[in-house]
């Protein structure tokens, strides 16, 4: 096998074909014992580099492969006018996965410049490894989209998110996946023995986190409408009463059970203004029967745009607005668009100054007499945990969004499998209505009780569940508990360097 990586492309194709592998443990193949074994080859061949330019190099290969593998889904939204747009499609994915591919570059290269011998060089690789997945969540507005402790939920192992959040999973996943190389192929059967003890590990506190008290409540019925309009037809003059009657008709379909309490369209479904006296809004609220009905909207606010939910009583007015806080870059806002404004040429000024204007901030709102303490989020503001637990703990979390965008393969149900650790970090119930899909109600435990097809036309009437009694424990210390355990680790392998010999007797594979 250390023949493989003389040679550099020959090494390129490797790493990168184990980087792919080791995304097969996202949602929707969600096979995470494959994602660790192709970590674990990965660690084991990286083992055997001692060179920090030759790490960078498969550490950047196996980078690409990993990303091209999870996210590929976002070349999608250059295919909804492919005409003009689709031959962009490889360019973005290409530069994408070269840009965050250099994380994982980062982190291979200076394991092997901490790291003497090649256990050593393997636990820095951990790490480093799930802190540069932490430092990517947060840089540049941050984009903590497949990290790889992602790969846990569904399992047991997902409920260690309570204790310490995503990154924690991240650095549990990596330090398993290193141990049969750290522990050397000689004792290979116990390296693989005791890895697979260390992902046993969290089992039991996820089976006894499962029987945890919850707090009872009056009984509250939501009605999730998804109206699955596509994404290039949404904004077309003919299609948009087409939606918005389909939207209405849901809203107003007689229930088979209870009547709903509430009834929650998706983000931007909205098509009209809700400006006084055009009666868009008791339109809205007539087919809400006597129901508060949340909208996703466009709107215009102070003179910018915001994309915003709006509550709409049964009286017709238009109340709690909350406006998207964590936008898009490059989707919903150009970075630097202050200074392009002023600037740039007429036409890149105007576009630049074009998108939303960001929010005041997650907040909880009211959605009618009985609704409080909610937690609006739109979109991809989900995937941010770390934004989500300085807000206040809500009653539960409602989360708008339109997924046509991110197309019919992976990425609807990787936000979905997100929208899940936001429940067991917070412990609290996640009600989510989806343009296209996967519209669901998630309990407090991260488990999905009912959801609506990817592609599905329908709507859901649920039953809020309870959310815990107690606030998990990542909701009170937040990312500390990980940072906490991410030094822990450095200095102890720092002390370790420290007392080694500065010979490293591995063959050189460079």
């Amino acid at each position: 096998m250390a023949g493989w990586l003389t040679g550099r492309w020959r090494s390129f194709a490797l790493f990168a074909a184990l980087g792919a592998v080791a995304g097969t443990g996202q949602a929707p193949i969600g096979l995470p014992w494959l994602s660790v074994a192709a970590l674990a080859l990965g660690f084991a061949l990286f083992s055997l580099v001692r060179e920090p330019k030759a790490a960078v190099w498969r550490g950047w290969a196996m980078g690409v492969g990993y990303v091209v593998a999870t996210m590929f889904w976002i070349v999608e939204p250059f295919f909804v006018d492919p005409l003009r747009h689709g031959w962009l499609a490889p360019l973005a994915l290409f530069a994408h996965a070269a840009g965050f591919a250099i994380f994982w570059a980062l982190a291979f290269g200076a394991a092997a410049l901490l790291g003497r011998g090649r256990w050593q060089r393997v636990l820095w690789g951990a790490v480093l490894l799930a802190a540069v997945e932490m430092l990517r969540s947060h840089l540049w507005t941050g984009f903590p989209w497949a990290l790889i402790g992602h790969i846990w939920v569904g399992q047991p192992q997902m409920h260690l998110a309570a204790l310490l959040g995503p990154h924690g999973l991240t650095l549990f996943t990596t330090l398993a996946a290193a141990i049969p190389a750290a522990m050397g192929s000689r004792r290979a059967a116990l390296g693989v023995m005791a890895s697979l003890a260390f992902l046993a590990l969290p089992v039991p506190y996820g089976l006894w986190r499962l029987g945890q008290p919850v707090e009872m409540r009056a009984p509250l019925t939501v009605r999730l409408v998804q109206p699955n309009a596509a994404q290039h037809l949404k904004w077309t003059e003919e299609m948009i009463p087409v939606f918005f009657e389909r939207l209405i008709a849901l809203s107003a379909e007689p229930p088979e059970g209870a009547k709903p309490d509430l009834v929650v369209w998706p983000e931007t479904s909205l098509a009209y203004l809700l400006a006084p006296g055009n009666g868009t809004a008791q339109v809205v609220a007539d087919a809400g029967r006597g129901a508060p009905v949340v909208v996703g909207l466009q709107r215009r606010d102070g003179g910018v745009a915001r994309n915003s939910l709006a509550v709409i009583t049964p009286g017709a007015d238009v109340t709690s607005y909350y406006d998207k806080s964590h936008l898009v870059p490059f989707g919903e806002y150009m970075p630097g668009a202050r200074w392009l404004g002023e600037w740039a040429p007429g036409g890149l000024a105007e576009a630049a100054m074009s998108g939303f204007a960001p929010g005041d901030g997650l907040r909880l709102i009211s959605l009618g007499e009985g609704i409080e303490g909610v937690l609006p989020l739109i979109c991809y503001e989900a995937i941010f945990a770390e934004e989500i637990i300085a807000a206040p703990r809500p009653e539960w979390i409602l989360h708008i969004t339109n997924d046509a965008w991110f197309g019919k393969i992976a990425g609807p149900y990787q936000h979905l499998a997100q929208a899940r650790l936001r429940a067991v970090e917070q412990g609290v119930p996640v009600l989510r209505a989806a343009n296209t899909g996967i519209s669901a109600v998630i309990d407090a435990q991260g488990r999905v009780l009912n959801s609506l097809a990817l592609g599905e036309t329908g709507l859901l009437d649920v039953a809020l569940p309870p959310r815990l009694a107690a606030a998990p424990p990542y909701r009170l210390w937040g990312d500390w508990g990980v940072l906490a355990l991410l030094a822990l680790a450095a200095m102890a392998l720092g002390v370790a360097r420290a007392r080694s010999v500065p010979v490293d007797p591995t063959p050189s594979t460079d």
